[in-house]
């Protein structure tokens, strides 16, 4: 189990600045969007919950906002109210941890999809579907209007992403398997630029070398 110590409280958050930070005693605490934060440079990633990504746009009352912002700032709420805790689920293909945390002893997945700023990820859990039925019903949030879900989105926006070979957020280590075996490419080396991701080959994007390293990629010599 990882500890993370607030020390101060999050300055006032808006719509219009998503990202929120919470000093710790080992480091800086860092909401990436609604269900992804940031701790010393590794990627933990909310269990249970899809959160809208940032930039998706959702409909209420005829009017379009930026739901991905919204969600990133209700997290960024919730980290605020305590000590941050988080229990390792699983490891996603990215090599980012993927954790039950809580903020103050509150559930930080179950305190979005209560707000309506997360959807609970039935694919992979039902533990907070109950929450989801309560907020849908109430019209918290995301359900006070339309939207597209966040896997809707991104499967939308994933042919353009494979062509342009877009890296996901704060993911940008290629780890690429060839003749010479599986390497991975940072950015600024010699290779980067033309080296494509294949994922049906096992090849993986990783948020860190470490990750890297222990998916059995070694790094790129130049």
């Amino acid at each position: 189990m990882l500890t993370f110590r607030s020390l101060l409280v999050l300055a006032a958050l808006s719509l219009a600045a998503p990202v929120a930070f919470a000093l710790t005693r080992e480091g800086a605490v860092r909401v990436i969007d609604g269900d992804t934060l940031d701790w010393q440079g590794q990627r933990v990633r909310l269990f249970g919950i899809d959160a809208p990504e940032r930039g998706q746009s959702c409909d209420r009352a005829g009017q379009s906002w930026d739901c991905g912002a919204w969600s990133a700032t209700m997290l960024g709420r919730a980290v605020a109210n305590g000590p941050v805790t988080c229990a390792r689920e699983d490891t996603d293909r990215y090599g980012r941890m993927v954790a039950t945390c809580k903020a103050g002893g509150v559930d930080l997945s179950r305190a979005q999809v209560q707000a309506g700023a997360a959807q609970a990820y039935a694919r992979y859990s039902d533990r907070y579907t109950g929450d989801e039925a309560v907020a849908k019903a109430a019209g918290h949030g995301l359900w006070a209007g339309r939207m597209t879900t966040p896997e809707v989105h991104r499967r939308r926006a994933a042919p353009v992403a494979a062509m342009a070979q877009t890296a996901p957020a704060g993911c940008d280590i290629k780890g690429n398997i060839g003749a010479s075996g599986r390497i991975y490419h940072r950015p600024g080396q010699r290779d980067y630029a033309a080296t494509r991701i294949d994922l049906a080959k096992g090849e993986a994007w990783f948020c860190s070398e470490k990750a890297a390293k222990a998916a059995g990629f070694r790094a790129a010599r130049r």
